[in-house]
């Protein structure tokens, strides 16, 4: 059923944007491919595996502590891709620009992509560019897709997760999300606030040279960590808890989410991973995560206790027990 009108909602991580997807986009294009809605698309072609990924990046400002729009599009595609298994290789990207842009922008935003492109260990091989008159799009949006190889015999997605896995999160939360909205209303915060932007595929590659048995692996963009153990507690039918003690996150962002009336766990992430792993790999796990730094301050966070109900519950640091529900709307729209 199609909604009456569309709403900024809807390009959320919450419920919103979940039931345009499955009750509009599903129906329509329905197979077994597109239906298991993880971050990227497991495909196989003449005996080679691979992983094939879209995403669009709207974010409002475009230049911001840690990044700009240009690198969080490379980084956010080879994320995706790297969330399977995969080890990105290609990339499309195609440029939507408004009329009377800022040349000087342009070349920054450009520079950033080729810079988080060679970091990655990823090629642009193909694009496009349009522009749109003045005033009939917000400056740029960027479209970026990538492929890549899945070159062992492994098999991760968000409906893998099983009883008994443990949670682990590859460090601190809502620092992309907070450095957006601080940055649009112009917030004095103390502290050093930046984006986290950062391409993984680094560190999942040696969770696989390492044969670490991964069961799921997420980043946990829009809607933030409980947007994501949502959609895999859905996918997987099961029932997970989490340790709101556990759970990193630096003290001034906490302090700027007590401020500003927002969750934390709602907000969007832009250079972690969230993965789903027996509980005999945890240490093996721990071990590379905080020995890379992108994931240092990696934690273990919880478990997944039964296959009776998909749902995730957060124990509380006051010993209570409440249920982390899917965000029903976006806490900051425009956040990638």
């Amino acid at each position: 059923m199609s909604p009456e009108t569309i709403q900024l909602d809807h390009g959320s991580g919450g419920t919103a944007g979940y039931h345009l997807i499955t009750q509009l986009f599903l129906p329509a294009f329905n197979n077994a491919i597109l239906n298991k809605l993880d971050d990227s698309a497991q495909l196989t072609i003449n005996n080679t595996r691979m992983a094939f990924s879209t995403d669009t990046f709207v974010v409002d400002p475009i230049f911001f502590p840690g990044g700009n729009i240009g690198d969080l599009a490379i980084n956010g595609t080879v994320n995706d891709i790297a969330m399977s298994g995969a080890t990105p290789l290609y990339l499309s990207v195609g440029m939507i620009i408004e009329e009377g842009f800022s040349g000087n922008f342009l070349h920054s935003i450009i520079q950033s992509m080729r810079q988080a492109a060679h970091k990655a260990n990823v090629y642009v091989v193909t694009g496009d560019t349009k522009v749109m008159p003045a005033g009939k799009i917000d400056g740029i949006a960027i479209n970026t897709s990538g492929i890549g190889i899945i070159e062992k015999d492994i098999h991760i997605s968000a409906e893998h997760a099983c009883v008994g896995d443990t949670v682990i999160i590859s460090g601190t939360i809502a620092d992309h999300g907070i450095t957006i909205m601080t940055q649009r209303e112009n917030l004095m915060i103390e502290g050093d606030i930046q984006s986290d932007t950062a391409a993984l595929n680094g560190v999942v590659s040696q969770l696989i040279e390492h044969n670490c048995n991964i069961h799921v692996l997420r980043d946990p963009t829009r809607g933030g960590i409980t947007a994501v153990l949502n959609e895999i507690a859905r996918q997987s039918k099961v029932e997970i808890e989490i340790n709101e003690q556990s759970i990193p996150i630096k003290p001034q962002i906490a302090a700027c989410c007590e401020l500003l009336g927002l969750d934390p766990f709602n907000i969007a992430n832009e250079g972690k991973l969230i993965a789903f792993v027996p509980e005999s790999e945890v240490e093996k796990v721990m071990t590379i995560f905080t020995q890379h730094p992108l994931t240092k301050d990696a934690a273990v966070i919880g478990q997944v206790i039964s296959n009776n109900n998909p749902v995730v519950y957060l124990r509380t640091s006051i010993g209570g027990k409440r249920l982390l529900d899917m965000p029903i709307g976006d806490q900051l729209p425009r956040i990638c």
